[in-house]
């Protein structure tokens, strides 16, 4: 890599945003790993953009990549935590930061790869400025939330801050606790703190974001799932409830590990209504997490349906990127 062509000394990062069952991991295999097949093999490092891939034992229901891609194409930022440990888009932040620059330090490409658009944003644009804690408030708020549940304090949220309770799942009661902290503390929602609109300066980006056509997309998550129960997902849960964790854990508010939580007693509790949540819980969320790449400066959105085709249109703009590099 010719460093000296960079301008200002960034760092060079790509970035491929797609949501869940879209094909990610596929492409990055056929793109990045170390078989003769690739393209740019050898060149990167992944960082995943996944913000529950960083939680241990979630294997089959976070469609973590297998021991064989891993053991070819390094993957950092998963299985970080234990799933009782709350990860914070900060934290993925500041810990992409430092991995993009130990990578890039050994003439490597960092390649942020995943669904999380919120995750994605906030890495591209800078974390949105909002007040410290007041202890007295989170305090306060954290009591009414065991006292009172999240559903009602949630109903509150979308009366006070609708647009930041649109993007809050009903059932995360950390980022709740944080919107209704951010407006008692301040007086302000959330959502009306500074957001920053323009690439952070420290990198030279190239962001594709992949876009699959809705129907193919909604089919694919319901093949995701049926995989997913196949290879065990049911077993794994019940370890991890073994284990401990609890739907209060934040782990545990994963699509594909809260919906087991969530029902009570008689058929809801049956596999076949199990599944059938999480295929619509990973519909509405995938629909949901193109809203955070809205507007993303110099973007490139590409049409993607797993094809041959597809993938070279993906490998393309990757390698305009690269013969600014190498």
């Amino acid at each position: 890599m010719n460093s000296s062509k960079i301008e200002g000394g960034k760092i060079p990062v790509l970035v491929l945003f797609a949501p869940t069952a879209t094909g990610k991991t596929a492409l990055l295999r056929t793109l990045f790993s170390q078989s003769s097949l690739s393209y740019f093999k050898g060149d990167a490092e992944i960082i995943s953009a996944d913000s529950m891939q960083v939680y241990r034992g979630m294997n089959i229901g976070t469609a973590k990549p297998d021991d064989v891609l891993l053991s070819v194409l390094p993957h950092h930022l998963i299985n970080l935590c234990s799933p009782d440990e709350q990860f914070s888009v900060a934290d993925f932040v500041n810990r992409a930061d430092a991995v993009c620059a130990e990578i890039y330090s050994r003439g490597k490409i960092p390649v942020v790869a995943g669904g999380t658009g919120f995750y994605i944003r906030a890495f591209l644009l800078g974390l949105p400025e909002t007040p410290e804690a007041d202890k007295n408030v989170r305090a306060e708020i954290r009591q009414r939330m065991e006292t009172e549940g999240p559903a009602k304090l949630y109903a509150e949220l979308q009366s006070i801050d609708p647009e930041s309770a649109a993007v809050i799942h009903v059932h995360d009661k950390y980022r709740i606790q944080r919107a209704l902290e951010v407006y008692k503390t301040t007086g302000k929602i959330r959502s009306s703190f500074r957001k920053k609109d323009s690439l952070r300066e420290r990198y030279l980006f190239c962001t594709i974001i992949l876009r699959m056509e809705r129907e193919m997309l909604y089919r694919r998550i319901d093949q995701r799932v049926d995989t997913m129960f196949e290879d065990g997902l049911e077993q794994e849960v019940r370890h991890l409830m073994e284990d401990g964790y609890t739907a209060d854990s934040p782990g545990m508010k994963a699509i594909g590990y809260r919906e087991w939580f969530s029902c009570h007693s008689g058929n809801d509790c049956t596999g076949e209504n199990i599944r059938m949540q999480i295929k619509a819980d990973s519909r509405a969320y995938a629909k949901k997490q193109y809203i955070y790449m809205r507007t993303i400066p110099s973007s490139i959105v590409i049409p993607f349906d797993g094809s041959k085709d597809a993938e070279n249109l993906v490998s393309d703009e990757i390698q305009k990127f690269f013969d600014v590099l190498l």
